[in-house]
């Protein structure tokens, strides 16, 4: 009998450890880190989740155009390249440089420009984050503004995506796990850490990655394809893409980032993308933007958020 009620204890003890290390193994602990926590905490206190930064970001060259009297227009570009035609009342700066050029803009918007409206994206995204919450990106740069300059477009739209595209109707991955929050060394006040990681990524510069180097080798990066699921389906994907959107620090889908991948974000054009990477760098991922998104991998598949050269040039000073 006694035999007996100790089997059937042990054999209690053994089961119900197994049990608790299957739940283990199952949902592991999520690690947080402390000063990550404090940038998150300030960042949602002062309305600058990544949906806040996206909302209405960019512009057109007709409507600068039309409004110069309205914006601050800084542009990015090398200095040569300013000087060989800019737009009017434009000043010359660059991306390290943007936040102290902004302090200038008095009662006007800032409007940044580059070449492809790509690296303008991490400029505009700096200077929400610092106090400029009305700051666009000009749509395309300075190759929408003037066929002259529309080169480095031009040049870089193409069908690169074989091998390593998904054919239509696409899916992704869904993204289930949760992983570790970013390690920020920076520490202070959530505003502290914020001007500091703002800094580092401007000395950083543009963190971009062209699509032959993602095509060649997925697996080598945690990328995400930040598009609705109806274009998904439409025009499929890059294989083994997660597709997490919306990717907000409120909504905690930030969880669903691997911080010890690099992560490429892409959308359309690499616009909307150098915005996301930069403010993911922000929070301390190892984050890059797509050059040039789907226009560079399947141009002549778009039926819309395709680049085009401009028709109507507008002028240069």
């Amino acid at each position: 009998m006694k035999i007996s009620v100790l089997a059937i204890l042990f054999s209690a003890v053994i089961l119900t450890s197994c049990k608790e290390d299957s739940d283990d193994d199952l949902q592991p602990n999520r690690q947080t880190d402390e000063e990550f926590q404090t940038l998150v905490s300030h960042l949602q206190s002062e309305n600058l989740d990544l949906n806040n930064l996206l909302d209405g970001w960019i512009t057109t060259a007709q409507d600068v155009n039309a409004n110069l009297s309205n914006y601050y227009v800084i542009d990015i570009r090398s200095s040569e390249s300013y000087n060989g035609g800019s737009i009017s009342g434009a000043v010359n700066s660059t991306l390290g440089n943007i936040l102290a050029t902004a302090e200038d803009a008095g009662d006007k918007t800032p409007v940044v420009v580059c070449y492809t409206g790509q690296t303008a994206g991490h400029a505009v995204a700096a200077l929400r984050l610092s106090g400029y919450p009305d700051a666009k990106v000009l749509k395309w740069g300075m190759s929408g503004w003037n066929s002259s300059l529309s080169a480095p477009w031009e040049s870089n739209v193409g069908n690169t995506a074989n091998d390593g595209w998904i054919d239509s109707p696409g899916s992704t991955v869904e993204a289930t796990d949760e992983y570790d929050d970013p390690d920020i060394t920076e520490t202070g006040t959530g505003a502290e850490i914020l001007e500091a990681r703002v800094n580092a990524l401007l000395s950083n510069g543009f963190n971009g990655v062209g699509n032959g180097d993602v095509l060649g080798d997925p697996g080598s990066y945690f990328i995400n394809n930040y598009w609705g699921a109806e274009d998904v389906e439409h025009y499929g994907n890059i294989s083994g893409a997660y597709r997490i959107k919306p990717l907000t620090l409120a909504g905690g889908e930030y969880k669903k980032l691997d911080p010890e991948k690099s992560i490429v974000t892409y959308c359309w054009t690499g616009q909307t993308s150098s915005v996301i990477s930069a403010y993911l760098y922000v929070l301390g991922y190892d984050a890059l933007s797509l050059k040039f998104g789907a226009n560079g991998m399947i141009y002549d598949n778009l039926e819309s958020h395709k680049w085009a050269t401009p028709s109507t040039d507008l002028p240069l000073e």
